[in-house]
């Protein structure tokens, strides 16, 4: 009997190790996190399923431990997660993701669309989606002012971020600079792509819980988009 009791208590050891380490890998390392709106689209599509890499802009790190661990700082072009700066203003977390274009210092501007980061034209056609969404933009009175924006100088440790489709993302050319605090980390990759029915991110009851799983279960191999599974985030 005593050695059933050391074996469980073994097992509950392990569990407990277990859970500490995922937490840990997921609070600071690794972060799963899913694509809700389409204001990434082409590059990520609503149900994009990605790891975020919560270690490599490490924001308590210090100069020594930045030169010896694999840490830097948020570079243009990076696709970054981060809190949202209009809940976190209201105490709510809410995540987001965009494309940083400008660190501080930089000197950005909108004009007719093309973007220029310090006089010089930014080269996004590998990247920028300038099509009206579904709504033909209806929902987003301020079109204009975020097809001409600026010029504006980005603050120090603050990042402009803006949607790749540009014309269906709610980003720094309306709410502001992005403090570099609420930066969570950059997307890795996707580790799986979903095309059926996703969830809006806000809880509405267990039976609404259970209907989407079961949901996901049955159309899993048929809604997947296989061809996204492992695909890197650039």
């Amino acid at each position: 009997m005593a050695d059933d009791r050391s074996v469980w208590r073994e097992y509950a050891e392990a569990l407990l190790i277990a859970a500490i380490f995922l937490r840990f890998t997921n609070v600071f390392v690794v972060q799963t996190f899913y694509i809700p709106s389409g204001s990434m689209e082409k590059t990520l599509l609503v149900g994009d399923h990605l790891f975020v890499n919560r270690f490599i802009y490490g924001p308590a790190a210090t100069d020594l431990e930045r030169k010896l661990l694999p840490l830097r700082s948020v570079n243009r072009g990076d696709i970054v997660v981060f809190r949202s700066k209009e809940a976190h203003e209201i105490e709510n977390t809410v995540d987001v993701v965009k494309r940083c274009l400008a660190v501080g210092g930089d000197t950005l501007a909108v004009a007719d669309n093309v973007v220029s980061i310090n006089g010089k034209v930014v080269d996004d056609h590998l990247y920028a989606n300038y099509e009206l969404p579904d709504h033909g933009g209806a929902e987003n009175p301020r079109l204009d002012e975020a097809s001409n924006f600026g010029p504006l100088e980005v603050d120090p440790d603050h990042y402009f971020c803006m949607g790749d489709h540009r014309n269906n993302s709610w980003d720094s050319r309306f709410w502001g600079t992005l403090p570099s605090q609420l930066v969570k980390g950059r997307a890795l990759f996707i580790y799986w792509s979903y095309g059926g029915k996703t969830s809006d991110g806000v809880w509405h009851s267990w039976g609404q819980k259970v209907r989407e799983l079961l949901e996901t279960l049955v159309t899993f191999p048929t809604k997947t988009r296989w061809e996204r599974t492992f695909r890197l985030v650039r």
